[in-house]
């Protein structure tokens, strides 16, 4: 493992103001292979048990697919590309046998030994990289208001509070391809911050604030805060809640 950091890490889940908790999240360390992790987070939709059912094939098919990841000599961006992929048609072979109609969004990032960062999503739950408490970089959403943003025609201001913001361009289980990015950072350093999250959470903050909550607060507390927070703004009509966060801290 690189020098000159130690990982912290921690999960947060809340069911919100739903009747039902339909995202999931885990936080994998590699059996084999010490420093390696998987961060991960699936927003499911679909009828009750629809969208329960696919973040739960998400992260079935990520757990089985990371257990096989050497992190010596397999592509990281190969393996979640491989996830996004295998989940894709596990959830669709789900929907054939249900009523409902499964789908789920995707954000994941496996970090190897070495320091070397990869992510991937589908949908709009998303991928944060903060250095300290300065925005390095975020994935962009597969959304209705993403798109609009991308012609000029909103602000991301606007977009956070259009009535339709939750309309989604792609994620995993429907009839097309899902559209994935990736993303690659060569070498994290101390003071590099990880966060994957469902939109139950981003919805209510903006980078300068999730900045300030990740560079002060440990992994543990800043998932507390950031939930609490997101719960009181939401006014009792807030999603279900999930996120990962880690945290590369310097050895002094």
């Amino acid at each position: 493992m690189a020098t000159g950091y130690r990982l912290t890490a921690s999960t947060g889940i809340h069911k919100g103001d739903r009747d039902y908790q339909q995202d999931q999240v885990a936080l994998i360390k590699h059996s084999r292979m010490n420093g390696c992790i998987l961060g991960i987070v699936a927003d499911g939709m679909g009828g009750r048990s629809g969208g329960r059912k696919a973040s739960d094939q998400v992260m079935m098919t990520a757990k089985q697919l990371f257990e096989r990841y050497d992190p010596g000599s397999d592509d990281a961006a190969a393996t979640l590309n491989q996830i996004v992929q295998e989940a894709h048609i596990v959830i669709k072979l789900t929907a054939i046998s249900a009523e409902e109609e499964p789908h789920s969004t995707m954000a994941a990032f496996i970090i190897n030994p070495g320091g070397d960062c990869y992510w991937a999503h589908t949908g709009d739950s998303r991928v944060y990289h903060f250095h300290g408490n300065s925005f390095v970089k975020r994935t962009k959403d597969h959304s209705y208001v993403q798109a609009l943003v991308d012609r000029g025609e909103l602000t991301d201001a606007q977009a956070a509070v259009h009535p339709q913001s939750n309309i989604l361009m792609g994620c995993l289980g429907t009839d097309n391809d899902p559209p994935v990015d990736m993303h690659f950072i060569p070498k994290l350093t101390a003071g590099d911050v990880l966060m994957a999250c469902s939109d139950g959470v981003w919805h209510y903050f903006n980078n300068t604030e999730i900045g300030s909550v990740l560079s002060t607060l440990s992994a543990r507390e800043a998932c507390e805060f950031l939930i609490e927070k997101a719960r009181s703004r939401a006014r009792g009509g807030g999603d279900n809640l999930s996120l990962v966060i880690v945290k590369l801290e310097p050895l002094d």
